[in-house]
Formats: C-alpha cells, sequence, structure tokens
C-alpha cells in the first residue's frame, strides 16, 4: 500500500506552480494534475510517506493563500488509486453502491474506508470534474458487502456534512451497470 497527498486549490494558475514545485520537491508519482469545477485545480501524487508529506508541503507553500483542502494518506488501499483513473472492470454485474460528496477529500477517504471494510471492487472514484465540485464513489460486490462499504464510507463523511447521498442499488439493470463501468 502506498501513500497518497491531494492538494485542492481554488486558482488554477496557482494549481500548475504548486504541482510543478510538489514533482520537483520529492520523488513522487503524479496521478493527476487538473483544473475542476468550480475553477478550482487537484494534484494527486503517490509514493513514499516522507516523499509525498514533503511534496504537499512544497504545494502548499508555493500556493499560499490559494489551498482550499489537503491530505496526506498513508497505507491507502491500491483499489483507490486504480478507480480514480477508472481502470477497474468488473467480470459481471453486481450490487452497486454510490457515496456521493460535497468534497473531493472526502471521497477520498470514503472510497479508502469502503474498500477497506468490506471485499468490494471500486468501479470509479470521481474528483469533481465536470460535476460542479461535487465527487462520487462508485464500488462493487454482493449486496451484504457492498451495503457495508457504503457505510463504512459514509461514515468517513457524516460528521463533516460532506456526505450528500448514498445507495445501494441490489441487482441494477445490466445496462446501468454496463454504462458505470
Amino acid at each position: 500500500m502506498e501513500t497518497i497527498g491531494f492538494l485542492e486549490l481554488n486558482s488554477i494558475a496557482r494549481g500548475v506552480a504548486a504541482a510543478d514545485a510538489m514533482l520537483k520537491a520529492a520523488e513522487v508519482r503524479l496521478i493527476a494534475a487538473r483544473p475542476s469545477c468550480p475553477g478550482k485545480y487537484h494534484i494527486l501524487i503517490t509514493g513514499e510517506v516522507a516523499a509525498v508529506q514533503s511534496s504537499v508541503d512544497a504545494g502548499v507553500e508555493t500556493a499560499a493563500g490559494n489551498v482550499v483542502d489537503q491530505v496526506v494518506i498513508p497505507r491507502i488501499h491500491p483499489q483507490v488509486i486504480e478507480a480514480i483513473g477508472m481502470a477497474t472492470v468488473p467480470e459481471r454485474p453486481n450490487a452497486v453502491g454510490i457515496l456521493e460528496y460535497f468534497s473531493v477529500t472526502a471521497s477520498i477517504y470514503g472510497a479508502d474506508a469502503a474498500v477497506k471494510a468490506a471485499d468490494v471492487t471500486l468501479l470509479e472514484v470521481r474528483l469533481g470534474t465536470g460535476i460542479g465540485g461535487k465527487s462520487f464513489v462508485i464500488l462493487t460486490g454482493d449486496v451484504s458487502a457492498v451495503k457495508e462499504g457504503v457505510e463504512a464510507g459514509a461514515a468517513e463523511a457524516k460528521d463533516s456534512g460532506l456526505l450528500v447521498s448514498q445507495v445501494v442499488i441490489p441487482s441494477p439493470n445490466l445496462e446501468l451497470f454496463e454504462s458505470l463501468c
């Protein structure tokens, strides 16, 4: 399991500069650096704990007053990184769970909690691009595992007020399921 670092900024220009500083500060791998809605910029990196922390620190310093949120999560489940890149395609339809958040950071925490709590497969972790700054997690597995994963992912954000909604669909329509992959 690796460590991820995430930086959310309210300036696209400062975001690009922060991403450059982060990559120059330590040996990390860039997962994503891109603008998102509404006019924010997200940077996601992975690597060893100390390198990721140094990199995020450099990004925060470069971005000065434009940081909306930041996080370093050690021992992130590998499925979270794969699902951010939409690299997971299931073999057959199972139950589907969806967690919707107001915050990109909340979705990363929620996805990690869900996949660590239950035997589920993350299909996607959408980081707020093109959806008004919200984020969501889609996971699949047997009904009981999906329910357990969704509850764990929702619990991560309930106290902060960042959870928008959660659903479990026990037997999704095949066309709907295929559209999620």
